[in-house]
């Protein structure tokens, strides 16, 4: 048994998971111009430009959001429930479900069953739905995204959104400056093509959010709810209109 006893001493206790690391992401969206709509031609013509910088398709990308909004006759009696907040499923993250309540600056992760007791609880009610569709791409140490935004059960483009994923670094400030560099490079190619338009990327404090500098999926959450803030208020007058 003294054999056993050392053997087992021997041999290491398993190491704790690794977290994989998440690469840096910024989360851009398309700005018409002044009395453009937004349309596929665009989508088209930025897939066409990431090929043009040597971008190598790697298969289709699709992310959903939802907007919350309580089941209440009269909010007045409940002024501590937010009037509305997002959720999204990420294509990153199958198994997750991020909440963001933009006007109380939180974000929370939780299982992706949570849409199920959400639909039985019956306490707050998907308002609206949008779907994320398109190509993904990779440019070297770069991953981009290009979708076109369309309300679930339409086929009416909403808008446009990229994704810019610097795989090597999960540190938000210390990739900024390369992030920046690739940013300027796609507008420099994609200005050639005459577009009424621009990809415009938000500043964010994500320390509002309690969130640090090394990057995680709950950045990416709050980007797209500041994101499609900017959407709606851009697009939907040209859209009435």
């Amino acid at each position: 048994s003294s054999w056993l006893v050392s053997a087992n001493r021997a041999v290491a206790p398993p190491p704790p998971p690794q977290r994989r690391i998440m690469p840096v992401k910024w989360v851009l969206y398309w700005q018409p111009n002044q009395g453009s709509t937004v349309s596929t031609q665009i989508l088209n013509e930025a897939a066409q430009c990431a090929e043009s910088i040597n971008g190598v398709k790697e298969g289709r990308w699709k992310a959903t959001l939802n907007y919350y909004k309580p089941m209440l006759r009269d909010q007045s009696n409940h002024p501590d429930l937010p009037r509305d907040f997002l959720g999204i499923s990420l294509a990153d993250q199958p198994s997750k479900y991020y909440f963001i309540i933009r006007s109380q600056r939180i974000v929370v992760e939780a299982d992706a069953t949570i849409q199920l007791i959400m639909e039985k609880l019956q306490s707050y009610k998907s308002k609206v739905s949008l779907y994320f569709d398109g190509f993904q791409y990779q440019l070297g140490d770069f991953r981009l995204r290009v979708g076109r935004v369309v309300p679930v059960h339409s086929e009416s483009i909403r808008g446009i959104v990229m994704e810019v994923e610097y795989l090597p670094i999960s540190s938000m400030e210390k990739a900024r400056k390369v992030m920046e560099e690739f940013v300027e490079i796609w507008h420099e190619a994609l200005s050639k093509r005459s577009l009424s338009g621009k990809f415009v990327n938000s500043e964010l404090n994500f320390g509002e959010f309690g969130l640090a500098d090394t990057y995680t999926p709950q950045h990416t959450g709050v980007q797209y709810a500041i994101v499609m803030a900017h959407m709606i208020a851009t697009v939907q007058p040209v859209v009435r209109g």
